[in-house]
């Protein structure tokens, strides 16, 4: 009759066998491999209506009527180099009611408000007072690698005194370069 320590010994030699047979027979390879990363890109992001920027009631003098845009977020993938920028852009269509006189562009301004930003860049609210034309709206400088600004500017369209009650619509294009 075998004791328990005979057996346990078996044991323990039997699993060092085996230990060793393993490590002997393990093989290693090594695979080459790659990945592709590709130039990213400069985009800008917009809210697609704003509904009504508000409502003021007819006077002799006029007035303004403010409201927000919604928020505009400007992403640079580019990894830019150190000292780029981008300009944001901004222009309105007169603001027009169902029928009469409209509210012209120039009547129209916009205010950036506060900028968050991620990245490092210089941002810079230009805030025009009218939107004639294509205007600087945010610029950018200063930009090392990626970066991003998002802010929710205000609309401000005064609205002349004797202007006939009613919707007026816009559109207000924004862009980025």
């Amino acid at each position: 009759m075998k004791s328990k320590r005979t057996h346990a010994m078996l044991v323990l030699c039997t699993s060092g066998l085996l230990t060793l047979s393993f490590a002997g027979s393990a093989l290693a390879a090594e695979t080459s491999a790659t990945v592709t990363v590709t130039g990213g890109a400069l985009s800008i992001t917009v809210p697609v209506t704003a509904g009504n920027l508000g409502t003021r009631q007819n006077t002799v003098l006029g007035g303004t009527i403010s409201g927000p845009l919604g928020v505009v977020q400007v992403s640079d993938a580019r990894a830019a180099a150190a000292g780029s920028g981008w300009v944001a852009t901004v222009i309105s269509t007169a603001f027009t009611p169902p029928s009469g006189p409209t509210i012209g562009a120039a009547a129209v301004g916009y205010t950036a408000g506060a900028i968050e930003k991620v990245g490092t860049a210089t941002f810079t609210a230009n805030d025009p007072p009218n939107l004639t034309g294509v205007v600087p709206a945010v610029t950018a400088t200063g930009i090392t690698g990626d970066d991003s600004a998002t802010w929710n500017p205000t609309i401000n369209v005064f609205v002349a005194g004797g202007m006939a009650a009613g919707v007026y619509s816009g559109t207000i294009t924004q862009s980025v370069s």
